[in-house]
């Protein structure tokens, strides 16, 4: 395709939602746009891939919802249907060893009261989540808000249930949900971040679960990314890694794997913040975001499909130390009777995702009579393209984090899940209002390119 010498030009780093997106907007405004990604596939971290005998499955992102705007406006651009994750007959929970049962209501009901605790603030320091930093920047915020703000980002997420009004089998429940929620250990977690998912959800933590655990779309991810994909002209260059960066204020020089150096008038690199120590960057990145990517962020956990014997309508929790910190059942499979369940733990190497041996002994925490046959994931924190699973906070992050990547002074640009202002790092929503940002950023300051 000839392109014209006044067309502004933008190559994007990464293929996942946010890249392709931003392809989609910048084309949409004349520009020419090249996208290179390091896998041999499109969808970063979203990735419908056939399982445990051939079954779709979602290696990474799940769920949707039609409170997320971002993703609710792709799914109904592309007449995307969705359908809700089973309802859930028993429930089993761990604490201080001991395994308890009942339904799913009395754990959300024992989970809601320490959710309650754990949001609290949500109202005051998110009067609107998708200007998560607004009481920082807001010259009207009074000074004790300011300090107060500031101060939840330390600590732990559940340093506040440990006053005495709480239980041992509160703070357990609250560690089982958080450690999977956290992908991470929930000592290192940031508070902030479970109040802002919160102020997300209408303070609710029913809502937020039905948000972030609840709606699946019927054609999967795949069904998504690969529309998005389709409207893009550019060609998407798979298994092109990007060694290096190079970024002015005037321009932009990309050095691939092959050697290759491709040049624009902007960059944007969509990798996660896992991903960046791939790449060298001329000049180099800030000290704030030289910080973060030295710390990398709380996300060190796994996501695991498990196919047991026999139909099990099941939720379970336990805490942190254990492999799996949330386990559900997801399909039932009639014509084989089994269940497939997914689980999620905080330690990705507490379990080995291919193991049956493996995902059995995580299993066998709640319950020894059901079989594992099958079990299957995918490492995203050993997965050199991403680092980490979502990416959720350490402490002190929230305020001192992800913001460092949103201003550069070049024309290098970050755009994903992990630098949004609304759904930061955990759902596809996120991924899609960066993406749409960054390239809007671009077109206001580049100009549209010719009609």
């Amino acid at each position: 395709m000839s392109v014209e010498a006044n067309t502004p030009s933008v190559i994007i780093v990464g293929a996942g939602f946010s890249g392709l997106i931003a392809a989609r907007e910048l084309e949409a405004a004349g520009f020419a746009v090249r996208v290179f990604e390091a896998r041999n596939r499109i969808g970063g971290r979203a990735w419908t891939d056939e399982r445990l005998g051939g079954h779709p499955l979602e290696m990474g992102a799940t769920w949707v919802h039609w409170m997320q705007p971002f993703v609710w406006t792709e799914i109904t651009r592309y007449g995307q249907q969705i359908y809700p994750s089973p309802d859930i007959e028993d429930a089993y929970w761990v604490s201080g060893g001991v395994v308890h049962r009942g339904t799913e209501h009395e754990l959300d009901t024992a989970l809601s009261r320490v959710q309650e605790k754990i949001f609290e603030g949500s109202r005051e320091f998110f009067p609107n989540p998708h200007d998560p930093l607004a009481v920082l920047h807001d010259p009207a915020t009074p000074p004790d808000l300011r300090e107060r703000f500031l101060r939840a980002d330390t600590g732990s997420v559940l340093d506040c249930l440990r006053d005495g009004g709480f239980s041992r089998q509160d703070i357990d429940l609250a560690d089982s949900y958080w450690s999977a929620g956290y992908q991470g250990s929930t000592a290192t977690a940031s508070p902030l971040m479970a109040k802002h998912w919160a102020a997300l959800s209408d303070h609710r933590s029913s809502l937020m679960d039905e948000q972030t655990l609840r709606f699946k779309l019927v054609n999967g991810m795949r069904g998504l990314y690969e529309s998005i994909a389709a409207d893009i002209r550019a060609d998407i260059v798979l298994d092109t890694p990007v060694r290096r960066i190079g970024h002015s204020s005037t321009g932009v020089e990309v050095e691939l794997g092959n050697g290759t150096v491709e040049r624009a008038d902007a960059v944007i690199l969509t990798a996660p913040i896992g991903a960046l120590p791939n790449i060298e960057f001329d000049p180099p990145l800030s000290a704030g975001q030289r910080k973060v990517i030295a710390e990398g962020t709380n996300s060190t956990g796994f996501k695991i499909w498990i196919k047991v014997a026999g139909h099990h309508s099941i939720i379970a929790g336990a805490p942190g130390g254990h492999p799996i910190s949330l386990l559900r059942s997801e399909y039932f499979l009639d014509e084989e009777n089994a269940t497939i369940l997914v689980g999620f733990g905080s330690d990705h190497t507490a379990i080995e995702l291919d193991s049956v041996d493996s995902a059995q002994k995580a299993l066998d925490v709640w319950r020894d009579d059901l079989k594992v046959l099958d079990c299957g994931g995918h490492d995203w924190v050993a997965d050199t393209w991403s680092g980490q699973t979502w990416a959720t906070l350490r402490s002190g992050q929230f305020f001192d984090g992800w913001s460092h990547f949103l201003a550069t002074g070049s024309r290098l640009r970050f755009a994903g899940a992990d630098y949004a202002r609304g759904w930061n790092g955990v759902v596809v929503d996120g991924a899609i209002e960066s993406g749409i940002v960054t390239a809007r950023g671009l077109i206001n300051e580049l100009g549209r390119g010719p009609e």
